[in-house]
C-alpha cells in the first residue's frame, strides 16, 4: 500500500526521511504522515506531526549558524523528561534525535496536548466571569513548578549555582552595550540602578525564563494549565525572575506587546497584580516577596531583546513577521522599568 505525506506551511526540511524514521521507530508500518509548521518567529521551529494514529509535536533548531548555547533543544527535552513524574503539567516527551541528518538539525518529539491557548492577556474570547480563574490557574502552575527541588529529579546541574541576577544582568547589559542602536537613556539608567540594587540570592529552583499566559495550554473546559510550553530559556535560578516576568502585563499598556495597564480590570473580570501574586505566594510558603527589582529587571531584559529585534530588522535578518512592529518597544519597556525603579509604579513623569 502506498503511503502519502501531506505538508502544510513553510517546511525547512524534506519530510520524506522523517516519515521513514517514524515508521521504523514506532513500528507503524505503512502509515500516512501529516506535518504542519505552527511557529518559528524568533524561537525554535515547531511542527504538528500526525503519523498514523500518533499526534505529536516536533521541535527543532533553526537551520544555519547558531550562537553558542542558543536554541538548546536538548535542554528542553531534558527538563521536560525530568518533570514528567511531578505534578508540574508538561507534555510527555517521546524521543530526542541528535543526528541532524533527518531534518537538518537535532530535534525532539513530544505528545500533542489538546486544549486552549490564550494569546491576548485581556481574554476577550472568554466570558467576563471566567477570566479571573484563568490567571489563578497560571499562578498555581508556576507555584507548582517552583516547588520542585531540582536535585530530586536529576536537575541539580541544570544551571550554574549562585549570583543568578548578577550573571543575568551582566549578560543582558553586555548585549545592550554591543548593540548598534540609537541611545536609550532610560535603559542606561535602569541598568545602572539594577546593578546597584541586586538582591541576595535565594534558593535556586527551575526557572522557566518565558513563563507567560501564551506559553500555557489550558484544559478544554476548566481553568487549569495542562501543559507548560517553550522551555528554551529554562535554567536554575531565582523563582522571582519568573514571577517578575509573568506580571509584565500589569506593567505595560495594550500597545506595548499586549499589556493590560490602563484597562478597567474589574469591569473585564481580570485580577489585579496583587491578587495574582497573592495566589502564587499561597502555593509558595516561605517565598521572598516580589520587589520592584524583579519587575524592573524583567522589563530591562525585554527592552534589550527588542533592541536585538530592531537590529535584525535594520539588517534585514528579522525572522518574525511582526518584527518591525516589535522593534520600537525597546524604549517603551525601558521607560516602564525605569519608572518602577524610581517610584515602584510603571507610570509616571520622567523628568
Amino acid at each position: 500500500m502506498q503511503t502519502s505525506i501531506h505538508a502544510k506551511g513553510d517546511l525547512d526540511f524534506d519530510p520524506s526521511a522523517l516519515h521513514g524514521f517514524l515508521s521504523q521507530t514506532f513500528g507503524s508500518g505503512e502509515a500516512d504522515m501529516e506535518i504542519e509548521r505552527i511557529s518559528g518567529g524568533q524561537s525554535n521551529p515547531t511542527y504538528f506531526v500526525t503519523h498514523g494514529p500518533r499526534r505529536m509535536v516536533l521541535r527543532k533548531q533553526p537551520n544555519g549558524p547558531l550562537l553558542k548555547g542558543a536554541h538548546a533543544i536538548d535542554r528542553e527535552y531534558r527538563v521536560l523528561r525530568a518533570l514528567k513524574g511531578t505534578d508540574v503539567p508538561v507534555p510527555e516527551v517521546l524521543l530526542y534525535h541528535a543526528d541532524p541528518g533527518l531534518v537538518g538539525t537535532p530535534f525532539y518529539l513530544m505528545e500533542r496536548v489538546e486544549g486552549r491557548i490564550f494569546t491576548d492577556c485581556a481574554l476577550p474570547e472568554l466570558a467576563v466571569e471566567e477570566r479571573r480563574e484563568i490567571y489563578m490557574g497560571l499562578a498555581d502552575a508556576m507555584a507548582r513548578m517552583h516547588s520542585v527541588r531540582p536535585e530530586d529529579i536529576g536537575l541539580a546541574d541544570y544551571g550554574r549555582p549562585g549570583n543568578y541576577f548578577a550573571r543575568q544582568l551582566a549578560r543582558w547589559s553586555k548585549q545592550w552595550q554591543a548593540a548598534e542602536s540609537a541611545p536609550i537613556p532610560e535603559l542606561d539608567k535602569l541598568g545602572a540602578w539594577l546593578a546597584e540594587n541586586l538582591p541576595e540570592d535565594g534558593p535556586a529552583t527551575i526557572a522557566h525564563g518565558d513563563f507567560r499566559l501564551g506559553n500555557m495550554i489550558y484544559h478544554p473546559e476548566k481553568p487549569e494549565v495542562v501543559a507548560i510550553l517553550d522551555w528554551e530559556l529554562s535554567t536554575l535560578g531565582d523563582p522571582l525572575a519568573d514571577l517578575g516576568f509573568c506580571v509584565m502585563p500589569w506593567n505595560t499598556a495594550p500597545e506595548e506587546y499586549g499589556g493590560t495597564l490602563g484597562k478597567d480590570l474589574a469591569a473585564l473580570g481580570l485580577p489585579d497584580e496583587e491578587d495574582f501574586v497573592a495566589r502564587y505566594m499561597a502555593g509558595r510558603a516561605g517565598s521572598a516577596p516580589l520587589a520592584p527589582f524583579h519587575k524592573a529587571f524583567a522589563l530591562y531584559r525585554f527592552a534589550v531583546i527588542f533592541v536585538g529585534i530592531a537590529e535584525r530588522v535594520r539588517t534585514g535578518n528579522a525572522a518574525g513577521t511582526n518584527a518591525s512592529d516589535l522593534a520600537p518597544l525597546a524604549r517603551s519597556f525601558a521607560v516602564r522599568g525605569w519608572n518602577i525603579a524610581r517610584t515602584g509604579h510603571p507610570t509616571g513623569d520622567l523628568t
